[in-house]
């Protein structure tokens, strides 16, 4: 689910989110940074370190995403919209603007 959210999204910011690493966790660490609000983590985005030569990655937490889903269609409209989410926030729009067909909410 995750590579054809991912590969929605290149069709259309292909040339903003290349080299952006996505990738799936199990869960979120247990020691979330002080800055990150309270509650139930599904995913996160890694801004580039480009003297480290890391690029920015976007990384979703697979159960804390499965439990909030009731059906495989529900799974499927989640990782959309978290996707849509965490792409906002890497270049800065709104999730809408970034997948206008994802139920964001």
């Amino acid at each position: 689910l995750v590579l054809a959210g991912v590969e929605r999204l290149e069709r259309r910011w292909a040339d903003r989110i290349a080299g952006t690493e996505f990738a799936v966790e199990e869960v979120p660490p247990s020691d979330p940074p002080p800055w990150e609000r309270r509650g139930i983590v599904l995913a996160r985005h890694f801004a580039a370190d480009r003297r480290a030569g890391l690029p920015d990655r976007i990384v979703l937490y697979r159960r804390p995403i499965e439990d909030r889903s009731a059906s495989r269609a529900e799974l499927a409209e989640a990782v959309r919209r978290v996707l849509a989410e965490q792409v906002g926030h890497l270049l800065d729009l709104p999730p809408e603007e970034i997948d206008p067909e994802a139920d964001l909410y």
